[in-house]
């Protein structure tokens, strides 16, 4: 049975309708939206006495359920069809004589003006705007121009859509521009399986009399798993809000069906600031046999340490999944701006969304289990917040690594994903979520100095390998009397204090364009400066053309370590221009002869890669790459003297003399790493 229209314009047609319904039948036809899921939406705004209108009934059950669930019952019910006005009639004949059905036209209504409280249309306008064209337009405006005559001021225009974005832009921007408060609802699924995946959508448009030259607009929407609207400054925003929704019900529909291929990402915000709260990465383990138990798991990861490569990697959540031996692992991040109350929080507050994220085959009932490291949630403690005009907005937080460790962190939240500086703490401040304070034991002051930064540890891998290329200068009796080091990019300061403190002989200059970092790493990670360190504030293409024109041959190691502001090119670090042949050939004019130029190389785009590593080779005929496990960054050794190539081998040799003569009685050295593990 052909129960489609031809075209879309025969949706507005009484012939098409009268077909239809005379072929359909007695059984009831449902678009979408079933009574009990819309019940708690219109209780909000269908009141007992209320007079209600519903445009296009057709053979809907949801006025007769209305009735007879005391909702209300003065209902005008109005079609174009003949065929389903006369069925409606005779079904409710005799058991329901308040509520009437009468053959109209939306378009041209014999009601008086404000004669209803309420009017209610479920699909009515999505089967009319199927198209932008003038005449459809037309038609929709001469619809909505009609509701707002017969509806009282202070009426509520209540439409039931799935709400596509060219039918919700239109309604928004008609009734906002009459003056009308306009809120829109996302309509709580049943959970049974549904005739259509996307979410249904309650517009509410509440009538006021329109103020001569007021812009101000009224736009709510009040998200499903919430009762408090969410104020919205434009009706694109509002549409952009709804869209959200729909491709996250398309996303829960499809990985419910299926595997996923790829991780899943995605982000739930904080219902109050709009802000995210959680992101979640969804992953599925092929290689995982499914069992009884093994389908689905929740894994928190703790504050701070999302980041790491297990946790902040796409490889590292793979391995983290097949590990854990779940089907499907749904990895939690936390968010430095958010406020956990611990595991059990988290546990209450997450445990119905994830099961919309659950795999195939999930059996019923079955207890997904929350887990973590250490069983809780991490601790992290934001020590200070600041801005500057070149890096953006940044952090400094303390937060525990694996085991007992505490780690002070640099993060600049334009790229909130990437550790900037790090350093381990020797002593760290009492941090939120450790041993508590007994009450009559004095709290800490506010201006308590924070915990001891622990100088002989070098947090980040590609720090290690960098200093590792010291060794290409020679064994220790073969290093300078007075090294001198030029480093490019201050960051936390963690490097050029190693080269500092470690190679006693070493004069080191700094290079920073940013004067805001040179304050957060005297203040946050105990850097100094002194007779052997100096820090120079300038732009480090300046400093070393400067330098190349005046006083050339200076250096024994330049080590680059700068960061790129322009996020939009596929190389992080450095930024282009100082990987240009003309500024590489001014870095080789400040190297002594037989001195090593170490570049930290954070590059994503395979041709552009190829294009730096061409032009150091043209500078520098010696390069040696030494790839960090896990991460993008590569370090390249870079050396332009007469001296011949080394084997692994011998660099190895080189890097164990070297470090036997930087451990040296009162230098701690951490045992964790070795200079000969670098090479």
């Amino acid at each position: 049975m052909e129960l489609l229209p031809r075209s879309p314009a025969e949706f507005g047609s009484a012939r098409y309708w009268d077909r239809f319904f005379r072929q359909r039948g007695q059984q009831p036809f449902e678009w979408y939206g079933a009574f009990p899921e819309l019940c708690p939406v219109l209780h909000k705004y269908v009141r007992p006495r209320d007079k209600v209108l519903v445009v296009g009934c057709g053979n809907s059950e949801l006025s007769e359920q209305m009735y007879d669930m005391g909702m209300c019952e003065d209902i005008v019910n109005i079609d174009i069809s003949d065929a389903v006005i006369r069925q409606m009639q005779e079904r409710s004949a005799g058991t329901r004589p308040k509520m009437s059905y009468l053959l109209m036209d939306m378009l041209q209504m014999d009601f008086p003006d404000a004669h209803f409280q309420v009017v209610l249309d479920k699909g009515t306008l999505d089967a009319l705007l199927t198209d932008e064209e003038e005449a459809t337009l037309a038609k929709v405006d001469q619809m909505f121009a009609e509701i707002s005559r017969v509806l009282q001021v202070g009426g509520r225009y209540l439409c039931v859509s799935l709400a596509q974005a060219h039918v919700l832009k239109k309604a928004v921007e008609y009734f906002s521009q009459e003056g009308w408060v306009v809120r829109v609802h996302q309509v709580a699924s049943s959970g049974d399986k549904q005739q259509f995946v996307l979410p249904v959508f309650v517009y509410v448009m509440t009538k006021f009399r329109k103020i001569p030259d007021s812009a101000a607009q009224i736009l709510e929407i009040c998200p499903e798993e919430q009762d408090k609207p969410m104020r919205v400054e434009s009706a694109e925003r509002l549409v952009a809000a709804v869209k959200d929704r729909q491709h996250y019900a398309l996303l829960c529909s499809q990985i419910s069906k299926t595997p996923c291929r790829e991780q899943v990402s995605l982000d739930l915000c904080d219902k109050e600031s709009g802000k995210p709260r959680y992101t979640l990465h969804v992953v599925d383990s092929p290689s995982v046999k499914p069992s009884r138990d093994n389908h689905f798991a929740i894994f928190i990861i703790p504050q701070g340490r999302e980041t790491e490569w297990l946790f902040g990697t796409e490889e590292g959540r793979r391995q983290l999944a097949a590990s854990a031996g779940f089907v499907r692992l749904l990895t939690v991040a936390l968010h430095r701006e958010q406020h956990y109350e611990g595991m059990a929080g988290i546990q209450a507050e997450l445990s119905g969304k994830v099961m919309e994220l659950a795999p195939p085959g999930l059996p019923a009932r079955q207890q997904v289990p929350f887990l973590s490291v250490g069983g809780d949630i991490g601790v992290r403690a934001v020590q200070h917040c600041g801005s500057s005009p070149l890096s953006g907005d940044y952090v400094v937080e303390d937060v525990r690594g694996d085991g007992t460790c505490y780690f002070r962190r640099l993060i600049f939240l334009q790229n909130r994903n990437v550790v900037q500086s790090e350093a381990r703490l020797l002593a760290p401040t009492p941090l939120p979520g450790q041993k508590k304070r007994r009450k009559d034991k004095k709290k800490p002051s506010p201006t308590e100095p924070p915990g001891a930064i622990d100088k002989s540890y070098l947090c980040c891998e590609h720090h290690k390998a960098m200093v590792a290329g010291l060794c290409l200068l020679g064994g220790p009796d073969a290093l300078p009397g007075e090294l001198a080091v030029l480093v490019v990019g201050l960051g936390g300061g963690s490097l050029p204090l190693f080269v500092h403190d470690y190679f006693s002989q070493a004069r080191v200059a700094v290079v920073e364009i940013d004067p805001s970092m040179l304050e957060v790493a005297t203040r946050w990670f105990s850097f100094s400066q002194g007779d052997r360190m100096q820090v120079h504030v300038c732009d480090g293409l300046d400093y070393v053309a400067k330098l190349a024109a005046e006083a050339p041959a200076q250096y024994d190691a330049i080590m680059f370590d700068v960061d790129s502001k322009d996020l939009t090119v596929g190389m992080s670090c450095p930024p282009p221009a100082f990987v240009e042949k003309p500024f590489l050939q001014k870095v080789k004019t400040i190297l002594k002869p037989e001195g090593v130029f170490v570049l930290n190389l954070v590059c994503r785009d395979a041709g552009l890669k190829e294009s730096v590593l061409a032009a150091l080779r043209d500078i520098f005929p010696l390069l040696y790459a030494r790839s960090i496990q896990g991460e993008v960054n590569e370090i390249l050794w870079c050396q332009a003297g007469p001296a011949g190539r080394h084997s692994p081998a011998e660099l190895g040799a080189r890097a164990r003399a070297l470090e036997g003569a930087l451990r040296q009685p009162g230098r701690p050295w951490d045992g964790s790493w070795a200079l000969a593990d670098m090479v």
